[in-house]
């Protein structure tokens, strides 16, 4: 089905509006029907309808029939078509010419839908904001070179899995409306680096960009894009499977990303340490760190190079980032104490969130020490699957954490004396608590 949202108001008086006079009953196959012929297909009425019928076992079918149906929803702002093969160019013309307010179009899995309905809506809708293409098979580039060209007050777009979108579409679409994007998401397209070289030059608004599975975009594209000084203002970076992601492309990003405060890195096996430092080197002001399934990042690596960075007494990463109070390690198997806890004792700003999720070698000393430390910010300790993590840290935890409101110690190595202690910490205010997996509970 297709979902028709603007904002209805619900009647609770007649206000000179009569379901029952305006659509026609009929009992067909055991369920309710209702119909609307043209004009009378109103908000007003269509929230009647809703209403009415609900002491009736539910609406089965409403058919809404006239030249011009969207024209009774003249302050429709918000459409949404998901998984829906029968709606085409037709009904969504329709909508661009009587719906001239909308402001959030989201299209999922719309095969019947092209380029010349998105082209009407481009031309006809200029408060279109919010933009969302998935999985639409037939739409493509002169799509986003439309919206890019008519839609002044575009602010969010994302397309994820549409083959027919390539380099032209995001290269025009970039062009025109770089300065006015702020919120970018392209996911499984196939563009290549000159899409990105586009990205670094012209997104000079965008705040918050995700790339992930593109699989053509090579080493260069992430270069060329960072060294494109164009994004200054991005605060929040995420790379997902993307092969070419490198050492000289993401230390390039970094440079021409001065204000970066989250980065996220999934998947991206060709960093190595050398990248992951010249990273940290170049992100001054970051807050939120969060690296899930690089395996190029080892444990000699990540830490041994970190802390021989000129000063081999001090954890390199707590210094070039002393705002840093979000940190996710999560699946890191090669991360112990020997590396971890230098780096709690560097943090000068205190933790709020941790989560060190899966790193199996990770021990009492350095998750004590985030209790310790920063027990008096600290909000959320995940440490599942730390099976070296004993009753040691949760004592530390009942003494020096009053804030905490999520603590997961699933899969460790804990025991009920443990959890007494916990139990018996009055200054505790636990919101969440996970056990699961735990073998001597």
């Amino acid at each position: 089905m297709w979902m028709l949202r603007s904002k209805l108001q619900l009647y609770t008086e007649s206000n000179g509006v009569e379901g029952e006079a305006e659509a026609r009953d009929i009992e067909e196959e055991g369920y309710l029907t209702r119909s609307l012929d043209g004009k009378k297909a109103t908000d007003a009425r269509l929230a009647v309808i809703a209403v009415g019928t609900a002491s009736h076992g539910g609406l089965g079918k409403l058919s809404i029939r006239g030249n011009n149906p969207c024209r009774g929803c003249p302050s429709l702002r918000d459409l949404s078509l998901w998984n829906v093969s029968s709606v085409g160019d037709e009904g969504l013309s329709e909508i661009a010419h009587g719906c001239h307010l909308l402001e959030k179009l989201d299209l999922c899995q719309c095969p019947a839908v092209t380029d010349k309905s998105l082209l009407d809506i481009a031309k006809n809708c200029p408060n279109l904001t919010f933009l969302t293409i998935d999985s639409c098979s037939n739409i493509g580039n002169e799509s986003l070179q439309a919206v890019g060209r008519y839609c002044p007050n575009l602010k969010v777009i994302a397309v994820n899995n549409c083959p027919l979108i390539g380099d032209q579409g995001i290269s025009g679409l970039f062009s025109s409306a770089g300065h006015v994007l702020i919120r970018v998401k392209l996911q499984a397209l196939n563009i290549s680096d000159v899409s990105l070289a586009v990205i670094g030059h012209y997104g000079i608004a965008v705040t918050d960009l995700a790339l992930g599975g593109l699989r053509s975009v090579k080493e260069r594209g992430f270069w060329v894009m960072g060294n494109g000084q164009g994004l200054q203002k991005l605060k929040s970076l995420t790379i997902s499977a993307c092969n070419g992601v490198s050492d000289l492309g993401l230390q390039a990003i970094c440079k021409g990303c001065p204000n970066l405060k989250l980065f996220c890195l999934q998947k991206c096996d060709d960093l190595s340490d050398n990248g992951l430092v010249a990273f940290v080197k170049a992100s001054v002001l970051l807050e939120n760190l969060q690296l899930e399934e690089c395996h190029g990042i080892t444990q000699t690596g990540f830490f041994g190079v970190l802390f021989n960075c000129g000063n081999a007494t001090i954890a390199v990463l707590g210094r070039l980032c002393p705002e840093l109070t979000h940190l996710e390690l999560s699946g890191l198997l090669g991360i112990t104490d020997e590396g971890l806890f230098p780096l709690v004792q560097s943090c000068e700003a205190s933790l709020v969130e941790v989560n060190l999720s899966g790193c199996v070698n990770v021990a009492d000393k350095s998750v004590s020490a985030i209790a310790k430390l920063h027990g008096g910010t600290l909000e959320s300790l995940i440490i599942d699957g730390c099976r070296h993590v004993t009753d040691e840290t949760l004592v530390e935890i009942s003494n020096s954490c009053w804030l905490l409101d999520e603590l997961d110690v699933s899969k460790c190595g804990i025991t009920d004396s443990g959890i007494a202690n916990l139990a018996s910490a009055v200054q505790l205010t636990l919101q969440i608590l996970s056990l699961s997996g735990c073998p001597m509970v």
